[in-house]
């Protein structure tokens, strides 16, 4: 695969692809867990209402960090800490009352990836479940993709859940919602990406492709996959090299695998 021509500087200035600053992000919520609470006090962006642990909590999770600008922590007893999430949530003594996080726009986010890398982004097709957004985000920041774009309406918000499954990745990694997924994916291919479709009907395996340069992974929600419009502005689609009775993999394992080829074929090569 060739590379691109480079991002062109005078798109940067249409905010039509990003979510508008009232997006569908909802008011305050509660996140829980060593990895995902430490990771948002370690986030500048993100805006605390209340920090409650409990005695033991606090000492091993909060009292190593030493943040100078922590917000205040409310002692709590693990039982009262219960009442306040969902139930079944494992919370390890630690939960935080958030702010979403500012909303990126796509132009920023594509303008800050640094000229020349060899970067790599994921693009979600209205995927809902949160556990499975929050899944992928955790797998895009462990092989260092540069950000996660997904749609507007018809997808995952921030949530305790997804923040979670993120296990820290939802404060690292920067996290784009556009309006309309075709044209960001134009707008992606203008700052020289190639954009991979993951579809079952692809002529060729990720591997068999062997992309190189600039790759935005392109995948689509369980059941549906990718829609008939984003199908046709993916450069191409490719497939994974399941088999067996069960042939398809949960969207967020097809993820980390895709995500995981990328990374080898360019460490190969």
């Amino acid at each position: 695969m060739s590379r691109r021509k480079p991002f062109r500087k005078d798109f940067a200035g249409k905010p039509a692809h990003s979510a508008p600053a009232a997006s569908a992000q909802g008011g305050s919520f509660w996140i829980y867990g060593h990895h995902a609470v430490t990771a948002a006090l370690g986030n500048p962006k993100r805006q605390f209402r209340r920090l409650v642990a409990t005695g033991m909590a606090i000492a091993e999770f909060l009292a190593p960090l030493a943040l100078p600008k922590a917000p205040i922590v409310e002692r709590i007893e693990g039982d009262a800490l219960n009442n306040l999430l969902p139930g079944g949530s494992v919370h390890q003594g630690i939960a935080a009352l958030v702010e979403p996080l500012p909303l990126i726009d796509l132009a920023e986010l594509l303008e800050d990836i640094p000229e020349g890398s060899a970067a790599h982004l994921v693009i979600l097709d209205q995927v809902t479940d949160p556990q499975n957004v929050g899944a992928i985000l955790r797998s895009a920041s462990a092989f260092g993709a540069a950000g996660l774009i997904l749609t507007e309406r018809h997808a995952a918000p921030e949530s305790g859940v997804l923040a979670k499954a993120a296990s820290g990745a939802l404060d690292h990694l920067p996290m784009v919602r556009v309006v309309n997924l075709a044209r960001a994916i134009e707008a992606v291919k203008q700052a020289g990406f190639w954009c991979l479709g993951l579809a079952g009907e692809g002529e060729m395996t990720l591997a068999e492709a062997k992309p190189s340069g600039r790759v935005a992974l392109v995948l689509g929600a369980e059941g549906t996959g990718l829609r008939r419009l984003t199908r046709e502005h993916c450069d191409q689609l490719l497939r994974l090299p399941t088999s067996g009775p069960i042939d398809q993999l949960n969207v967020s394992n097809a993820a980390a695998v895709a995500l995981y080829e990328l990374v080898r074929g360019k460490s190969a090569r």
